[in-house]
């Protein structure tokens, strides 16, 4: 082979290599889900997960961070091939993005000071933050505008719920995970009220986002949820992060 053919099955073997990259993409502000450690390090549920997910279905993976706001249209944009961030699957985004087999099962709640409101009524003129982008911006929005509650949007939700904590914000309406692992570690704050399941936002469950029309990644990843679930490592990872 001379060098040019040399050159050229070179560089068609490193574009093979390149293609077989699968760039995942999250918002690393949403513990236990996702969120940067102390080396600055992505770590959580979520990219534990997406690792696992890797291996099993043999995938070359990068991870990157973005804000929340922002994912669906890098998927739309094919910046990135996945998402995976705590997503509520919706009849909404399913028209952006295809979605794989839920992997966590999802309620929302409310979180205010301990004993501050008798009930979610109680909200009804005040001011409660929430993830810019989310299924709880939209269901307030849809739901409770009109009854007075008013939102107030945040990159993350650990900025919301900081202002809580400093008394610019009455509550914060949050997943019920990540308001449990908060509550966990600050005192004087509770759950207002019960969870909240509506299917059209949060009782669906969270899934992978994926590219629209991407069927065979959206197949290993499908496939590998089924194999860690089978050989016991979902549970392991679940119970991790979920310990009951």
């Amino acid at each position: 082979m001379n060098k040019t053919l040399l050159s050229l099955a070179l560089l068609a073997t490193c574009g093979a290599a390149q293609a077989e990259e699968v760039k995942f993409v999250t918002n690393a502000a949403y513990p236990p889900f996702e969120f940067v450690d102390e080396n600055n390090e992505m770590q959580g549920f979520d990219l534990d997960l997406a690792r696992a997910l890797c291996d099993v279905a043999a995938l070359q993976c990068s991870f990157h961070n973005q804000s929340f706001d922002s994912l669906i249209p890098s998927l739309k944009f094919r910046r990135y091939h996945a998402a995976i961030a705590a997503m509520d699957i919706t009849p909404e985004r399913a028209k952006q993005v295809d979605f794989s087999n839920i992997y966590y099962e999802n309620s929302a709640v409310f979180v205010a000071p301990t004993d501050e409101f008798d009930s979610i009524d109680g909200l009804n003129g005040k001011t409660v933050g929430v993830q810019n982008g989310t299924s709880h911006q939209k269901y307030i929005q849809d739901k409770l505008e009109s009854e007075g509650l008013e939102t107030r949007p945040y990159q993350s939700v650990q900025d919301a719920l900081l202002d809580m904590t400093n008394g610019r914000l009455h509550a914060v309406f949050a997943d019920t995970a990540v308001v449990g692992e908060w509550l966990g570690k600050n005192d004087g704050y509770a759950v207002l009220g019960e969870r909240i399941t509506d299917d059209n936002y949060f009782g669906t469950g969270f899934g992978i986002a994926v590219t629209k029309g991407n069927q065979e990644l959206l197949d290993k990843l499908n496939q590998g949820l089924s194999e860690l679930k089978a050989n016991g490592s979902y549970d392991r990872l679940y119970q991790k992060y979920f310990p009951q």
